[in-house]
């Protein structure tokens, strides 16, 4: 069995009268991956902070390779051998990969000048190490997301590492990419360093990990077996109750419901060709294929975000012409991009000023805003939503993943949309926020709003879905009625390229 190299005991911590850690247990073993595990809020980030000496533990302690440590800087940590590949890189993007790798840590030559070549040399080493064909004078911004990360890994490796953090590692990688990143986490393990992998994928968890802690609610819950544990354990672990994500079995869509959006011969170069489908009122249409289908260029042409060459756009039997977001909104349309962060929320503004960006003519009369009845009518949606937030003037960066988008959905509710197209809306939350998103979006549909649901996962699309419409390069290659849709016939027609699906 290999040796523990990490053990953290009875780790408290305390924010502003919130308790945020009690008591919590870690272990970490060489040569392991140990999936760490929790809701948003659960605590997993304060804990890898007070690992990686952002924070302080209020009291507890630290064992690193049966060394009591006390980390009052993340350099303290580093010079351990701890790092941390966060979730958001933070990179230089006009600068070379070697000067990325050793930012703030150059090699130099005769004491005062840069050597580059020597950093060149030592970065092919490293990347070598980890197992990537980089050339090291490449600048970063000419990198794959995954190209990027491997990179990270490659400068966490410089400083010696034997402990390495993976918070979210696979959030912006393709399946080729994630593929080579755990073959990598596969080498790594082989030269005994031990990696702490934080994930919602349970897919994931089990195909990497050798353990999995649970945490909830800023407590340990368990540390267990990954092989030894089923998906739904885990998750009752995590929630502290049962969530299932079965399939549905029928549509719930009436008969003689209204087509409320109609596309016909919509094409927009090689990313659209000819496509044509119905949404009804009420419905939630799963959109589901693999990466570069062009469901999301689907989504932006519908929404105003791209134009298109050639089709037509109905809306209650009405054509109508899009030709910006701002039309879209007029007609009822929203859209809620997978990339909420950068698409979708004002970060540095309250959960108020977000909630009423798209309504304020709603309120205002002669240039006076009703700041009364905007308060009172962001407050109710954000209450039915069970918004978790302080309160409406707390900044949305300070939430989580599940509660910004909960924001963004009171935003167009606000705004009296009709037609929702939410892109990938559970991507970075966890299991228990997702399936409170499942709910709000059957709760839209109960209210006769139209869904379209673009997801990557298959049990999601199957799960919500009253018919779904299956693309493959810029193509519809299939409508399957929910009662036949399973992941077998999903993958079929996601993977009937060229004149297959002509």
């Amino acid at each position: 069995m290999n040796k523990t190299i990490l053990e953290m005991k009875k780790i408290e911590k305390h924010f502003s009268g919130v308790h945020a850690l009690k008591g919590v247990d870690f272990a970490l073993r060489s040569g392991e991956v140990h999936a760490l595990m929790g809701e948003n809020g659960a605590g997993k980030s304060t804990l890898m902070k007070i690992l990686t000496g952002i924070y302080k533990a209020d009291s507890g302690e630290i064992i690193c390779f049966n060394k009591k440590c006390d980390f009052n800087s993340v350099k303290d940590s580093q010079a351990l051998g701890i790092s941390i590949i966060h979730q958001e890189l933070n990179q230089v993007n006009d600068l070379t990969v070697a000067k990325n790798i050793f930012l703030g840590r150059e090699k130099l030559r005769f004491g005062c000048f840069i050597d580059d070549k020597k950093m060149q040399i030592e970065s092919k080493k490293l990347l070598d190490y980890v197992g990537v064909n980089i050339n090291p004078n490449e600048k970063i911004s000419n990198l794959t997301v995954g190209q990027q990360q491997m990179v990270e890994i490659a400068k966490a490796i410089s400083f010696d590492s034997k402990i390495l953090i993976l918070d979210e590692p696979t959030t912006a990688l393709t399946e080729p990419e994630t593929k080579e990143l755990f073959k990598i986490m596969k080498e790594l393990k082989s030269k005994g360093i031990g990696m702490i992998y934080i994930s919602h994928r349970m897919d994931e968890i089990k195909k990497v990990s050798d353990r999995v802690t649970v945490m909830r609610d800023g407590e340990y819950i368990g540390t267990v077996k990954t092989e030894e544990v089923t998906d739904e354990e885990i998750v009752k672990m995590m929630v502290g109750r049962k969530i299932t994500t079965t399939k549905k079995e029928k549509s719930r869509v009436k008969n003689n419901s209204p087509v409320v959006l109609e596309v016909k011969n919509l094409n927009n170069g090689e990313k659209l060709k000819n496509i044509s489908f119905r949404l009804y009122k009420g419905e939630i249409l799963g959109l589901s294929g693999l990466m570069g289908a062009g469901r999301t260029e689907l989504a932006r042409v519908i929404s105003g975000a791209d134009s298109f060459s050639k089709g037509e756009i109905f809306i209650n039997g009405k054509k109508v012409s899009i030709k910006n977001p701002a039309d879209a909104v007029k007609k009822g349309i929203c859209y809620l991009s997978e990339d909420r962060k950068h698409h979708g929320l004002l970060l540095n503004k309250s959960v108020l000023e977000n909630s009423l960006l798209s309504s304020l003519e709603k309120y205002s009369n002669y240039g006076f805003v009703n700041d009364k009845k905007a308060n009172k009518d962001a407050k109710e949606q954000n209450d039915k939503l069970k918004t978790k937030a302080p309160s409406l003037s707390v900044s949305v960066n300070n939430l989580s993943g599940g509660n910004q988008q909960k924001v963004i959905i009171a935003r167009w509710l606000l705004k009296d949309s009709e037609i929702f197209i939410f892109d990938e809306p559970t991507r970075g939350i966890d299991i228990g926020a997702k399936s409170e998103m499942y709910d709000l979006i059957e709760q839209l549909s109960e209210k006769g709003k139209s869904v379209i649901i673009i997801s990557s996962e298959l049990s999601e699309i199957l799960h919500v879905s009253d018919r779904i419409l299956v693309m493959c390069e810029g193509r519809i290659t299939k409508e399957i009625p929910i009662g036949e849709a399973n992941q077998e016939n999903i993958m079929k027609f996601a993977m009937m390229r060229g004149s297959e699906n002509l």
